[in-house]
């Protein structure tokens, strides 16, 4: 029990840790590129200055969710704090979708315009800063987020990763400009940006929407129960009724198990205790419930609720 709750504390802390680096670099980038923006004139970067303004809001929400979900579950949330995650996600494809509707207005304003001179140089250099920042910022997150299984972690790192494209785009849109003299490449590669992050918020909110509608674990996971249960011969004679779920880090298993009456309660109740905890030594930060029944003979299609 103890070794789970440090590795738990642990996890917060790297989680907690990543989501504060992905702010303080959010924040950094895009001071940097606001005031490039104003200096160059370049509507592309001043599209990527004002999603990073939506990074740096996006983190502050994973910032928060992560510790929030970090507490343990009290008497009004005895499923823990998980949710708060979700609903990060979600806030941050709000973000990025009220982000790529002002990027694609200040474009298509750009083109009807058409004024304007852009300063190449300054918004190449920092475009190319920005990459950089962004790469060693994502490898951090995206490691903390597998290691952790945090969704609002999993969901920044795609929102990071989606940030260097974005980067390459703008610095391709600004080699462009200064090849050909004509600035419609500017305005044209930031509506390709704002229709990229309205591809990214939608996949940040179908992630999210899964765990806010309670779907079942992955197969592949469901199928780490049955192994541990077929480790059990002789012992576990049958099992249905299983059901999962996830909220934030966190995993929730329950399951009817199928038991030999004969069996003293100690010996159920130590049996249910091996079982539970080889899952979760399986599935970090699983929550483990199962409900003992005597075998009377009956065929129990092993299968989970609702299928």
């Amino acid at each position: 029990m103890l070794a789970s709750r440090g590795r738990q504390a642990f996890f917060a802390d790297l989680a907690s840790r990543a989501a504060l680096l992905s702010l303080l670099s959010n924040a950094g980038l895009m001071v940097l590129k606001l005031v490039v923006a104003v200096i160059t004139g370049s509507v592309a970067v001043l599209s990527d200055g004002i999603d990073s303004a939506e990074d740096m809001v996006a983190s502050a929400f994973v910032l928060w969710s992560v510790r929030l979900s970090a507490r343990p579950a009290d008497e009004e949330h005895p499923y823990g704090h998980g949710g708060a995650e979700s609903i990060a996600a979600s806030a941050q494809a709000v973000l990025i979708t009220a982000g790529a509707a002002f990027i694609a207005y200040q474009a298509i304003r750009r083109l009807i315009v058409g004024e304007v001179e852009i300063g190449i140089g300054l918004g190449l250099a920092a475009m190319l800063v920005t990459g950089v920042v962004n790469l060693g910022v994502v490898l951090y997150v995206s490691q903390a987020a597998r290691r952790t299984g945090s969704l609002a972690l999993r969901s920044d790192a795609r929102h990071l990763l989606a940030n260097i494209a974005q980067a390459l785009a703008v610095v391709l849109a600004l080699v462009l400009v200064g090849l050909t003299g004509r600035n419609e490449f500017d305005a044209a590669v930031a509506l390709l940006l704002a229709a990229y992050l309205l591809w990214t918020a939608w996949g940040i909110f179908a992630g999210a929407s899964q765990q806010i509608m309670d779907v079942r674990l992955p197969e592949e996971e469901e199928r780490v129960v049955q192994e541990t249960l077929a480790r059990h011969p002789g012992q576990v004679f049958g099992y249905h009724k299983l059901r999962s779920r996830r909220l934030g880090r966190h995993r929730y298993v329950e399951l009817h198990v199928v038991v030999d009456p004969k069996r003293t309660l100690e010996e159920v109740h130590a049996l249910l205790d091996s079982i539970e905890g080889e899952i979760k030594s399986a599935l970090a930060d699983a929550e483990v419930t199962i409900h003992a029944e005597p075998d009377d003979g009956r065929p129990r299609r092993p299968r989970s609720a609702g299928r």
